[in-house]
């Protein structure tokens, strides 16, 4: 029922900055909680960030992206963002948007909707 799509996706030298979004629609539950996931090459899909509907609400980050990662998100907009500051190298995968009805369904893996991906590549 929701459609995610994301954009934003690029080529950055180290230490640089992306910003993704996720625009979703098709939606009969509004008040999903959205997350970010990343693929690098050759390695499964891991979790990224996490906000709950509220715009100020709970937000959990994956320890490799703390302090460089900031998830947002207008609900007026039905749109997610991340804000990458600081990109590395290690950083490079497909990223993918996540809704689920929970924080913690999406942090597990367990969302009820994925984006198709945008590409983010780091270089050294």
């Amino acid at each position: 029922q929701v459609q995610l799509v994301e954009s934003g996706g690029g080529l950055v030298q180290a230490g640089g900055s992306l910003r993704l979004s996720c625009t979703a629609s098709g939606r009969t539950f509004s008040n999903y909680a959205m997350g970010w996931f990343r693929q690098a090459p050759g390695k499964e899909r891991e979790f990224v960030a996490v906000i709950s509907y509220v715009n100020d609400g709970t937000i959990y980050y994956a320890d490799p992206v703390k302090g460089r990662f900031t998830i947002s998100r207008d609900n007026a907009k039905n749109t997610l963002y991340l804000q990458m500051n600081n990109l590395k190298p290690e950083d490079t995968a497909i990223y993918y948007c996540a809704a689920g009805s929970s924080s913690g369904a999406v942090v597990a893996g367990s969302p009820s909707s994925w984006g198709q991906g945008t590409q983010v590549t780091v270089s050294s």
